[in-house]
């Protein structure tokens, strides 16, 4: 029942997802024979952070696991300026020594203005690890740790 029950509901989807599109590729022309601009896509306000709530989650869980070349790749440039791959490495071995992997960030929120955003959250069983607007920085459209 349950299957038959997903089958039906990924049918609607697709349906109504197929009579909202447009039958070709190519933008609509206009009056004036050339293409239509493509739309522009708005993120409503309450979703503004949720790219950079999605890094801060796995910041914390790479960083706790020990996965330094996760963690160091999130790093902005200016962090990265100041600790080299291997001391950084060194750093995240230990913090997963110290308090094993199992500790993620949870309720995670951001604050979104341009290319700057800051976090907030608490990291599982490590309230001293928890953070208040903790800064990031979008570099080439992806959110880099820029609390160094």
């Amino acid at each position: 029942m349950r299957t038959r029950a997903t089958i039906a509901t990924a049918a609607l989807l697709f349906a109504v997802l197929t009579a909202c599109s447009s039958s070709g590729d190519a933008p609509a022309a206009s009056d004036s024979g050339k293409p239509a601009a493509e739309p522009t896509v708005s993120v409503p306000a309450e979703h503004e952070g949720d790219d950079l709530e999605a890094a801060v989650a796995v910041y914390t869980a790479a960083y706790f696991a020990g996965d330094s070349d996760t963690a160091y790749a999130m790093l902005s440039a200016r962090c990265a300026k100041e600790i080299t791959k291997d001391a950084y490495a060194g750093v995240v071995r230990q913090a997963k020594t110290d308090y094993g992997p199992d500790h993620l960030a949870t309720d995670v929120r951001a604050e979104v203005s341009g290319d700057l955003g800051r976090a907030t959250y608490k990291v599982e069983g490590l309230p001293r690890f928890d953070r208040t607007k903790q800064p990031w920085a979008l570099e080439e459209g992806a959110w880099k740790y820029d609390a160094c």
